[in-house]
């Protein structure tokens, strides 16, 4: 087994009829700081979401037809959000309590030792989490999977992974291995894949590699450190919606 082997985002995807939701982060070839987010759905109330990006970054869950809501306390959320020079996105409520911890002088995953994977028996979802952490000339970016400890969601195993940021190298964790009954929980260490420089043809790498009964949006965005400009994209299964921007972290 070669643990350096990086393959690219869509390979690691494609023909993975289920990978839930999704965080990869890491270095573009030329040294831009990379990130992305998706999210998939099996349900109704699930699949009835779009990605709202605001002014000032934060990146957002909304759902796309109001009238047909069951249950937003696990669907609507801030995936995303920038505190100083920290770039936080999450799968849930818990880029609010990253973003929180920050500002009070906290760690990454210290704040995220108050939360824990999503209530949903039998599946018990697990809460992943990522931040980039922009220096001067240079970032490390953190990753986070708190996951059920057994099948009956009796406790609560955290893990945190810090990476040096390597040239044309990211790292991918999602939720889930493959579709399932239960779903089957992501396990080991976020897969190593490569970032090109490209955001457009990274963007349609991934949304093409996504199962397309299951996807459902996808976010990503490249930073320059030097600038702090940031280019991204965004793109609704809902709505046939596609979107480009850029901004200031």
């Amino acid at each position: 087994m070669n643990v350096y082997e990086t393959l690219p985002t869509g390979r690691r995807i494609a023909g993975n009829p289920y990978v839930g939701r999704g965080i990869v982060m890491g270095k573009t070839e030329d040294g831009r700081a990379a990130a992305a987010y998706f999210i998939m759905g099996r349900s109704e109330n699930s699949r009835n979401r779009v990605f709202v990006r605001e002014k000032d970054g934060t990146l957002f869950t909304r759902p796309y037809d109001e009238t047909k809501v069951s249950d937003p306390s696990l669907i609507i959320y801030a995936a995303a959000r920038t505190v100083g020079r920290c770039r936080v996105v999450t799968n849930g409520d818990q880029t609010d309590t990253v973003a929180a911890g920050l500002k009070q002088g906290r760690s990454f995953a210290d704040a995220l030792t108050s939360r824990a994977f999503e209530p949903d028996a039998p599946n018990f979802t697990p809460r992943i989490s990522g931040m980039l952490t922009l220096g001067e000339g240079d970032f490390r970016y953190e990753m986070s999977i708190l996951k059920s400890a057994d099948a009956a969601g009796s406790a609560c195993n955290r893990f945190h992974f810090a990476y040096a940021a390597l040239p044309g190298v990211g790292h991918f964790l999602h939720t889930y291995v493959t579709d399932g009954d239960p779903i089957p929980t992501f396990t080991g260490e976020p897969e190593r894949v490569s970032i090109p420089n490209d955001l457009d043809a990274w963007t349609d790498e991934l949304w093409n590699a996504l199962d397309p009964a299951n996807k459902i949006s996808l976010y990503t965005e490249y930073i320059h450190l030097e600038t702090g400009s940031v280019c991204w994209r965004l793109v609704n299964r809902n709505g046939n919606e596609r979107q480009a921007g850029e901004g200031q972290i």
